[in-house]
């Protein structure tokens, strides 16, 4: 359904394993960082009435996930640590040229933020099957049905408002970008990385 053209190794949940607290600090800058973006389309783009009052909605719901992960934290007894540069994000970004007409730059925007939706889901997904501890899968089973959701809604926006055809062909080659970038990843306790 996602997509991706290359899985995570299930073996990535061992390394998460390890380091419960790191992935749960990556995981609420990660929400932190979605919360930003709906903000970011919602100021950048105000005159797209249909997805200003979606990025509402999903600044609400984004920054519940951030409370949520933050409580997780909490309960163990750990304090937030810092975010650090998300090297998967800073790849992607790489992918589509700047500038470009404002449908453009939004239509990029919105394939960004569909893939990167996408790639947390599939990660959740991972964690929700594989996690010993099955509280935390459970609670990420519930958040993976969030990220296919907004995954299919950011895509869909993307699909409305740029050229359906071309859309596709970005949205495919942006897959195979991914897929290489993903090659290198996986080492880490982190959502992306």
């Amino acid at each position: 359904m996602l997509g991706l053209k290359l899985p995570t190794d299930p073996r990535w949940v061992n390394i998460v394993e390890k380091n419960i607290e790191e992935i749960l600090t990556d995981h609420a800058f990660c929400e932190q960082k979605a919360t930003s973006t709906a903000i970011s389309l919602i100021v950048s783009f105000p005159e797209y009435t249909e997805l200003v009052q979606e990025m509402i909605v999903l600044v609400k719901e984004e920054i519940s996930h951030f409370k949520m992960v933050h409580d997780k934290i909490l309960e163990h007894g750990w304090v937030l640590g810092k975010d650090r540069k998300d090297y998967y994000v800073v790849e992607l970004l790489k992918f589509f040229p700047k500038g470009g007409s404002r449908t453009t730059q939004l239509v990029h925007r919105l394939l960004y933020a569909a893939l990167i939706e996408a790639r947390s889901c599939e990660r959740f997904r991972l964690l929700s099957e594989e996690l010993e501890d099955k509280e935390l899968a459970e609670f990420y089973r519930k958040l993976m049905i969030s990220e296919a959701n907004h995954y299919t809604m950011f895509l869909g926006f993307a699909r409305k408002y740029g050229n359906k055809k071309e859309v596709d062909t970005k949205w495919q080659e942006l897959l195979e970008y991914e897929a290489k970038i993903m090659s290198n990843l996986g080492k880490s306790e982190t959502v992306h990385g």
